[in-house]
């Protein structure tokens, strides 16, 4: 169907693609045309059967609407690697994402131009992904969902399950951004029962569902959805407490644990306090050990018999290794 659009028409299908709507003055000066040459190249994109409808207000608009079909993506030479790119290293988080994006790599790939399909090959062929342990998985629908809902500022519904209850709750939220966060989907969103922001993680959300009603964005208290995020996992409660006191710097032991910068405290320029709470006691010793044979460390008492039995079991371990013999013995 491409083939049949002049230029000027494939740019304002471009610009219809990029923005939820579109005023006709707007795409009037973007492509330095008249209201009436939009206008008329409009009914010459539905004539051809792209889903355009007008939309109503004080000026009134386009908007490229849902149809039957896929409709060309028109995409310049970055995007297009930065796609390609994108679906060759997807990796976990989300369930089923790796074989989809194997396709959709191969559909793209096809109608790469030559100089282009050279540089994704490049990165193709030099790129090997790994999968990292386990991790609950998002589901791909519902973060299409989420991600549509955060673009047009529509209310969602969706059943929650959070992490101590066994019944899911009905919530119903604005919706501000998705951050991913290693294996893990976090959705930032203002929750309009509890009249205050909330984050949630997307795995636990069930029925995600539009309801069409429009929102005006509120302002993010936090600089900016990412940092919210930290902050929020940061401050989770825990069901084991746990501080260590450090020798060093902050920004060494941030360096070093990769720690979560608000729950690294700097004591003065040579020590600081990191928060290792956690809710699996093995996930608390396992800190404790990054920190270095000089912290201390104050929590819960009943984590004491956890770290002790981890201790036990790394002795156990050094007694083995040293009655094994060495290499240089076992040569000879």
């Amino acid at each position: 169907m491409t083939q049949d659009l002049p230029a000027r028409m494939l740019r304002l299908l471009s610009l219809l693609q990029t923005r939820r709507e579109w005023s006709g003055a707007e795409l009037a000066e973007r492509l330095g045309v008249t209201g009436r040459t939009v206008r008329r190249d409009i009914d010459r994109l539905r004539d051809l059967g792209y889903p355009v409808e007008g939309t109503t207000g004080h000026a009134g608009g386009y908007r490229l609407a849902a149809g039957t079909d896929l409709p060309p993506l028109l995409l310049d030479d970055e995007e297009a690697i930065a796609i390609a790119v994108a679906l060759r290293t997807a990796t976990s988080g989300v369930t089923g994402i790796e074989d989809t994006a194997v396709r959709a790599l191969a559909k793209l790939e096809q109608v790469l131009p030559a100089r282009l399909r050279h540089q994704v090959s490049a990165v193709h062929t030099a790129t090997v992904s790994l999968a990292w342990g386990g991790g609950p998985q998002a589901d791909p629908a519902a973060l299409a969902a989420l991600a549509a809902a955060c673009r047009d500022h529509d209310v969602v519904t969706f059943d929650h399950r959070s992490r101590q209850a066994t019944k899911a709750t009905a919530r119903r939220v604005e919706p501000h951004a998705l951050v991913a966060a290693g294996s893990r989907w976090y959705l930032v969103a203002r929750d309009l029962d509890k009249d205050g922001w909330r984050t949630f993680r997307v795995d636990r959300l069930a029925g995600v569902s539009p309801t069409g009603r429009r929102f005006t964005s509120r302002e993010l208290p936090a600089a900016d959805p990412a940092a919210y995020v930290a902050t929020s996992i940061a401050t989770a409660p825990a069901r084991y407490t746990a501080q260590a006191a450090v020798p060093l710097d902050a920004a060494t032991v941030r360096a070093r644990t990769g720690a979560l910068p608000e729950r690294v405290k700097p004591q003065d320029d040579h020590t600081c306090t990191v928060d290792i709470s956690a809710d699996n006691p093995l996930h608390i010793a396992v800190h404790l050990l990054t920190l270095g044979p000089d912290a201390t460390l104050q929590g819960s008492p009943e984590l004491a018999p956890h770290v002790e039995e981890l201790g036990r079991q790394l002795l156990r371990a050094a007694r083995t290794l040293g009655e094994a013999p060495s290499r240089e013995e076992t040569d000879r």
